[in-house]
């Protein structure tokens, strides 16, 4: 009888060991199932999902041009990009399409309505003064695409940015030093006398990356606005790459240059600095 009772207890023992056994293996493949999940998830490859917009300013038309991973599924920061003088192009889009793969939702906008391009400097000219002295006007554009922006799904509303190019610097650091609610800005060849001056309603932190052989950029005109920021204590930083001029970020610089005898050339070792250094600020404030 003894030796029975003992056999039983021997058998219930090991019963129970063996399930325990299967409970933890099961625990631990379960936890490596969901490893593997989060893991696939976290490896989805990028797919950038990039889709023409229009807004409306009063009875104007703008062309927009939004682009994001479509597979990320959470919220992410918003980012305004502003074109150069000669209008929504294929190259603010490829900017916007840049941002896109680091994880952001980008807006190429149209400050001039209908999507209207410059074919000749003199046009150019006549279409970056008609916004940015009107500023009321530009105020307006500029606010109407940050609006469509924010109320994307895939946008977080509380994290936006905006980055411009030449006349587009100049228009987002106006922005900024007009106080509007915006994070961070960044400027590249971008003229740095604006028809807002950097008051204390500024609360972006700030980024200007021109060249130091820029014409377009007078050296009087960066001092006074150091001068401007500094006497606000402004968040900001000022890069002046050597040996470089204007529109050095674009690769059609040197021809558009010479079809149209400007000081313009592509600098690609600038181009790469500059853009590191907003991913650096992106990074910083959100």
């Amino acid at each position: 009888m003894k030796l029975v009772v003992k056999s039983f207890a021997l058998f219930i023992f090991l019963s129970v060991g063996i399930s325990s056994c299967k409970d933890n293996k099961t625990a631990s493949e379960n936890e490596k199932t969901s490893g593997d999940k989060k893991e696939e998830i976290a490896q989805k490859p990028i797919k950038i999902k990039s889709e023409e917009v229009t807004y409306k300013v009063d009875t104007l038309s703008m062309k927009g041009y939004l682009t994001f991973n479509e597979n990320a599924t959470e919220k992410r920061p918003g980012i305004i990009v502003v074109h150069e003088w000669w209008g929504h192009n294929d190259y603010v889009r490829e900017r916007a399409d840049m941002l896109a793969e680091l994880g952001y939702v980008a807006l190429a906008v149209d400050m001039y309505g209908d999507g209207k391009q410059a074919a000749h400097p003199d046009d150019a000219g006549k279409f970056a003064m008609s916004v940015m002295g009107n500023l009321d006007a530009a105020k307006a554009r500029f606010n109407a695409a940050l609006e469509m922006l924010k109320a994307q799904e895939s946008v977080n509303a509380d994290k936006i940015a905006a980055i411009g190019y030449c006349f587009g610097g100049s228009v987002a650091l106006t922005m900024a030093n007009a106080g509007i609610d915006l994070d961070a800005v960044a400027a590249f060849h971008s003229g740095v006398q604006l028809p807002v001056m950097p008051t204390s309603e500024i609360k972006a932190k700030v980024l200007v990356c021109n060249g130091a052989d820029d014409p377009f950029v007078p050296q009087e005109t960066v001092a006074a606005y150091k001068k401007a920021m500094d006497s606000v204590k402004a968040n900001y930083k000022y890069i002046a790459y050597e040996n470089t001029t204007h529109s050095f970020t674009s690769r059609d610089a040197d021809s558009i240059g010479k079809k149209f005898n400007l000081p313009l050339a592509y600098q690609k070792e600038a181009d790469e600095k500059s853009w590191n250094e907003l991913q650096q600020l992106l990074k910083e404030v959100f």
